[in-house]
């Protein structure tokens, strides 16, 4: 199985696909697995990499406390073990943050940049559902985080139409997740991200999406972060979750083809 190197720590990657490279960086679990449901599109015009993150997944466990800084080194790693000079970067909300902080420190590297329900810098209402997060997985355990995680994630009514389908997620996850220490750290290490005048120097055009519905990371954080870009726009869709990229897989796809076609005249099938 392919490995990437940075440092100690040990990066598991996949490839599917031939053509221009992209890479997906998942959000907090970690686990390249969340981007299932864009695989099929995006591998048939780009050569796709997904990774596990440092912690989590078939990647080196047990990593300890690493700086947002140091995550966007694992993804350039990946990106060096692959043979990417350069590549486009879609990332999910903390993935989104590993994204933009490798454009900040190597923008030669980024073909361009979509950052999936992101932020940037401290805010009360995302500060206070990680602290419930983090208070369920230090009294309650593991399992109860997991079971619980939906709720952050996706609509009501989506989560009733597939209540089996996040049991199993469910179970799969105990296994793939980062430890309690590194998830903490995680969760740490995001929450207290702030680039702060950086965003100013960043060369890389950015999309920027958003759901409306998205109760963990509300849509307007989405909104102030394109417009702290130089380079960036601001799309938006009404419906999904903080996961829509699950929950409504093809509204994404959309919003990727019509950003890589003004980009690059690309068309994502």
């Amino acid at each position: 199985m392919p490995i990437a190197q940075n440092g100690a720590v040990s990066l598991h990657y996949d490839t599917y696909g031939r053509g221009e490279p992209l890479i997906l960086s998942s959000g907090l679990g970690g686990s390249g697995g969340f981007w299932q449901p864009q695989l099929d599109a995006l591998s048939q015009r780009y050569r796709v990499i997904t990774y596990d993150h440092a912690g989590a997944g078939r990647s080196s466990r047990d990593v300890g406390p690493r700086s947002v800084a140091e995550m966007a080194s694992d993804l350039l790693a990946v990106l060096d073990a692959a043979g990417a000079d350069r590549a486009h970067v879609v990332g999910h909300a903390i993935g989104g943050t590993i994204g933009l902080q490798a454009g900040l420190q190597d923008p030669g590297r980024l073909r361009s940049l979509v950052i999936v329900n992101g932020w940037v810098g401290p805010d009360a209402h995302i500060d206070r559902c990680f602290a419930i997060r983090r208070e369920i997985l230090r009294a309650s355990g593991r399992a109860a985080y997991l079971r619980a995680q939906p709720l952050f994630l996706y609509p009501a009514t989506w989560i009733s139409r597939h209540a089996a389908e996040m049991e199993a997620h469910a179970d799969a996850a105990l296994t793939t997740m980062p430890s309690d220490t590194d998830l903490l750290a995680r969760i740490d290490a995001f929450t207290a991200y702030d680039p702060g005048s950086a965003l100013a120097t960043m060369a890389v055009r950015t999309l920027c999406v958003a759901s409306r519905d998205d109760m963990l990371v509300p849509w307007h954080m989405s909104k102030t972060l394109a417009r702290r870009l130089p380079d960036a726009r601001l799309a938006l869709t009404e419906w999904g979750g903080h996961a829509f990229t699950q929950a409504v897989p093809e509204v994404f796809h959309d919003l990727l083809r019509e950003f890589y076609h003004d980009l690059t005249g690309d068309v994502v099938a």
